[in-house]
């Protein structure tokens, strides 16, 4: 991966961004984008807009989509004896958080703490079989009492597990937020890519980092109704089932390496999916495909029924560990996403092509 693209996506994943406390992570896409666009733009909700116009007059408008957020915790009350209890933001697995070091985002700048647990020595027989409740759950700072506690946290600071960008082996990486940071990261290299080819495409780009996926892919509904895009494509994770306790009866046959992921499904424009399709033979990226019978739980959903409908499609990257401080992808996985949606983008002609006939 190139030098700086790899810089930017460490310190993406670095930068804190629970739903609805997604602005340091912002800071850092839009720093990387701005040389790339004719146009940024931010929202009131925190959505990023970067746009590339194209050349032309009355040209469809394609809105390319990850969102910024993050999993993470809330502070919702501090005891007497100075711990903090909190809840979750987004799908937080209480199995998980035992044991974990984490950072209160306060307004002074990040506390350490870590999320308590009693000593396995002390439990009995049916506590080791109970998974503790997140609500009865606490962290740690140090604090001596309530009173010390409350100097340095209010309730509502965000909290997020301590995690570093790890190299594996290969070209796998390790992080927490690549859900789904690695969208946002396609996103911002869609936006570099097509600035760097010098041509001006037959469309108006927009490139969005949202927010609030999370909590109800939020930040997708506005920044499309703010857009109202003809074509859209969301970038995405996807759950890998090439580790040992993934049934691949449910996701199907997806592996980190084996390339972007291309959705089938209602969710899906047909003739977006096979530009998409068209696109990856033409420039040999491989591929791989999951079946999506319903609407997805991604921006991709809110985003085919904004206003009178637009042609969507979901790429997605396969990933493992979703929800975890670790997950794990490929980074050419990345890159053979950002390709394959550029490929595509040369071949959109008009918006009248995507109603079906």
């Amino acid at each position: 991966m190139r030098k700086e693209s790899l810089k930017f996506l460490e310190k993406l994943l670095h930068a804190p961004s629970p739903s609805g406390y997604e602005q340091p992570a912002q800071r850092v896409f839009r720093d990387y984008v701005a040389p790339f666009c004719d146009e940024l733009t931010t929202d009131v909700m925190g959505n990023v807009f970067g746009r590339i116009s194209g050349k032309g007059k009355d040209l469809p408008r394609v809105m390319i989509v990850g969102h910024t957020d993050e999993i993470g915790l809330q502070v919702k009350y501090i005891d007497d004896k100075g711990f903090l209890y909190f809840a979750a933001v987004g799908g937080v697995d209480a199995h998980l958080t035992p044991g974990k070091r984490v950072n209160v985002h306060a307004v002074a700048g990040p506390l350490a703490g870590v999320i308590g647990k009693k000593p396995i020595h002390l439990m009995d027989t049916k506590d080791r079989e109970t998974v503790v409740k997140l609500e009865s759950q606490y962290i740690d700072i140090g604090a001596a009492d309530k009173k010390a506690a409350q100097k340095l946290v209010r309730v509502g600071d965000a909290v997020t597990f301590e995690s570093s960008f790890t190299r594996l082996q290969g070209d796998r990486v390790a992080s927490r937020g690549f859900d789904d940071k690695a969208g946002c990261f396609v996103v911002a290299e869609v936006l570099r890519l097509v600035a760097a080819s010098g041509k001006k495409m037959p469309l108006d780009l927009y490139g969005v980092s949202s927010v609030q996926e999370e909590i109800g892919l939020r930040g997708g509904t506005t920044s499309c109704y703010t857009i109202n895009p003809d074509v859209g494509i969301c970038v995405e994770v996807d759950f890998a089932t090439d580790q040992p306790d993934v049934e691949k009866k449910h996701n199907g046959e997806v592996a980190l390496g084996k390339g972007p992921i291309l959705a089938r499904g209602a969710n899906i424009n047909p003739h977006l999916f096979e530009l998409l399709q068209t696109a990856a033979d033409k420039e040999k990226i491989s591929i791989q495909h999951t079946a999506t019978p319903r609407a997805t739980g991604t921006d991709a959903n809110v985003m085919q029924i904004s206003r009178g409908g637009v042609a969507t499609a979901l790429v997605k990257i396969p990933l493992r560990y979703m929800h975890t401080p670790v997950e794990t992808i490929s980074l050419g996985d990345l890159e053979g996403a950002a390709r394959l949606i550029v490929a595509a983008l040369e071949s959109i002609v008009s918006r009248e092509e995507f109603v079906p006939k």
